[in-house]
């Protein structure tokens, strides 16, 4: 099937779609010009600046808009950061700030790409990492050798504070084509300054043997592929249900703006259901993965992946047939590199249809028989490969007006050494000599709310029980309860599956056909919050997963979890600083910050590619619409259709 492809570049056509290559190249022209881009300045980061919510409101179809960028950039000779306002429509630097590494709460912006293979050049000249290796008798294979860089979370180290750090552990590969994951050197770690481009100290802890066995997962090592699985076709001889125009996409009563920028990768805007107002914009602007090791390897470990290494920078370049099948819409993506030259990643975001079973059912005695329709979905997604790990975003919208979104981790987990047949609490064995420490990958789904308007109100939902008595004679009674949720501490919760809890989303002043007011849930899926230890420093960094609900008064400026610049921070930014002053969301323009995720314990079924793991919620319509508003779907066009396979005229709907 051939892919349906937007056409070449075109100017933005509305304030939200995406920034362009031209866009990105003019942003770097301006910052040139206002001498902030010099020889030794890198740009960390590069996003779309967003207009604010009035002036969004406030702007018609075909009318002017600005187009502007936010961007850090980083003097990679003194570690300086300025932070820029770019209007890429008028020209020049609208704002620009000094920002101060070195002093507290501290923060570092995201990683250079070129930092990566420079941690790697400082590593392998080091003579005590020289030394490290021959003292392992592992002299001969320096030079196949891979270095990984891996942010450094916050230790309080005096040596590390307030400086522009990496760590580097080693692994080792046999061939140059080899997977280095599966020969971890344990104990070795390099803590690196990459402003001085020095190694500020090695650890040298143990001598764990380096495990000999295989990583590699491709064909020639895997072996032939099975021939037992038949082909299966996904065809829409007359096309796909949706229609887009630039960004915007309209299918089956939803409307949207699909956006992509460096950090957040998938970002979608306008979300409307039947012409009603549902999300202002929704992303997973975060994400943690905190490790349970207490070795000097590891401890340490708690990567952002888009506050550290931006989950939309390194997205992938999708493929059909692969990432994604049938008739398929690729949206291109563009973000700045080090220098902040403008890099196109092709088919970044994948959209289309696909089948989901069972929408809705009945058999009835009598002459009307049985009636079924099939569900369908929207999907919008997008992979991205941070180091070991691969993430894919799927948001799916349905027929009946919900949305899913589904976070799918796999690529391969993170392993250290250690003696084949030991026991290690923090790290299970999952191949001889390989142990996977424990680990969680939890994320942060930012959802600015709108059900039919901005003024919303926030309440928790949870089913009760009724104790035996005169409320409950028979004892078979139960209810619910509902609790306002009216403050920002107020709304900081924690999911109880024990009782069905759910958040509503209702609004403060549109009604249903029965009176009552409009309404979303928030559903959770079940999600183990942070297991560190509340006094740790990484539950100070990422305090966005000691609950899995926050709910905030909206702030244009509000948009990171764990603040703009997680890496190297003692911690408290992001949403507890945004709630410290308990703001009022009664009835208000609100914004919900979801945490959900996965608690990983590896098994020896994870190695040498993990397979896809999920986790997600759901945002189901309850009260928003008046009926079922999928009555309407059409029977499947092979309702009738003669039937194939082995079970006759069973085989066929109706009969």
């Amino acid at each position: 099937m051939i892919p349906l492809r937007a056409a070449a570049e075109a100017a933005p056509r509305h304030p939200l779609d995406p920034l362009t290559a031209g866009e990105i190249a003019r942003a770097r022209e301006i910052l040139v010009a206002a001498g902030l881009l010099g020889e030794s300045m890198r740009v960390p980061m590069l996003l779309p600046h967003e207009p604010r919510k009035d002036e969004l409101a406030a702007w018609t179809p075909g009318s002017p808009f600005e187009r502007s960028v936010d961007v850090t950039l980083l003097d990679a000779a003194t570690g300086a950061v300025v932070e820029a306002i770019v209007s890429v429509t008028r020209g020049e630097v609208v704002e620009r700030r000094d920002i101060d590494p070195s002093a507290p709460p501290y923060g570092q912006p995201q990683y250079l790409f070129e930092e990566y293979d420079r941690a790697a050049e400082i590593v392998k000249a080091s003579p005590e990492w020289q030394a490290a290796m021959r003292r392992r008798g592992l002299q001969d294979r320096i030079e196949l050798a891979f270095c990984s860089p891996l942010a450094p979370g916050f230790t309080g180290r005096a040596d590390e504070v307030g400086r522009r750090v990496i760590r580097s552990l080693t692994f080792l590969r046999d061939s140059e084509d080899d997977i280095p994951w599966a020969h971890p050197v344990e104990g070795l770690i390099v803590h690196i300054d990459l402003v001085e481009n020095r190694v500020i100290r090695i650890e040298d802890e143990g001598d764990v043997p380096v495990p000999t066995g295989s990583g590699k997962y491709t064909p020639d090592a895997v072996g032939p592929a099975r021939t037992t699985l038949k082909p299966i076709e996904i065809t829409q001889p007359e096309g796909p249900s949706f229609r887009v125009q630039g960004h915007h996409v309209e299918w089956e009563g939803w409307s949207m703006r699909i956006g992509f920028n460096a950090r957040e990768g998938l970002v979608l805007n306008e979300v409307t259901f039947g012409g009603r107002s549902v999300l202002h914009r929704a992303s997973v602007p975060e994400m943690v993965v905190p490790y349970g090791d207490t070795s000097p390897t590891r401890f340490w470990i708690s990567y952002f992946d888009a506050g550290e290494y931006l989950l939309g920078k390194n997205a992938n370049h999708l493929e059909l047939g692969c990432d994604c099948l049938g008739v398929i819409r690729y949206f291109d993506g563009y973000v700045a590199d080090d220098h902040g030259n403008p890099v196109e990643i092709p088919n970044v975001v994948c959209m289309h249809e696909e089948d989901y079973g069972v929408l809705w059912k009945h058999t009835e005695q009598g002459p009307v028989g049985g009636q079924v329709r099939r569900s369908r979905r929207l999907v919008v997604s997008y992979f991205s490969t941070i180091g070991n790990y691969d993430y894919g975003f799927f948001w799916y919208f349905y027929l009946d007006g919900s949305i899913q979104l589904e976070a799918k981790a796999t690529g391969i987990v993170f392993v250290g050494g250690g003696h084949p047949g030991s026991t290690n609490r923090h790290a299970p064995e999952i191949a001889p000599g390989v142990f996977a420490p424990v680990h969680q990958h939890l994320f942060s789904a930012r959802l600015d709310v709108d059900i039919d308007g901005t003024d919303n109100q926030l309440l928790e939902i949870d089913a009760a029980r009724i104790p035996m008595g005169e409320d409950n004679p028979f004892g078979n009674a139960f209810t619910w309860t509902e609790t306002p949720l009216r403050s920002e501490q107020e709304a900081q919760r924690v999911a109880d599956t024990s009782v069905a809890r759910v958040w509503e989303v209702r609004s403060a002043s549109k009604t249903n056909y029965i009176g009552k007011p409009t309404a979303y849930h928030l559903i959770p899926q079940p999600t183990a919050l942070l297991m560190a230890d509340p006094a740790s420093t990484v539950a100070a960094r990422a305090a966005f997963a000691t609950k899995h609900l926050w709910g905030t008064a909206y702030d244009d400026d509000e948009r990171w979890p764990s603040g703009r610049y997680p890496n190297a921070h003692q911690g408290g930014a992001g949403l507890p600083a945004y709630t410290s002053d308990d703001r009022s969301i009664d009835g208000d323009d609100l914004v919900l910050w979801h945490t959900f995720g996965l608690t990983h314990i590896p098994r020896p079924e994870d190695w040498p590619i993990m397979p896809v793991d999920y986790a997600g919620f759901w945002f189901k319509p309850y009260g928003f619409l008046d009926v079922n508003p999928a009555m309407d779907v059409p029977e499947s066009s092979q309702a009738h259709a003669e039937a194939k396979g082995d079970c006759g005229d069973d085989c066929r709907c109706g009969s």
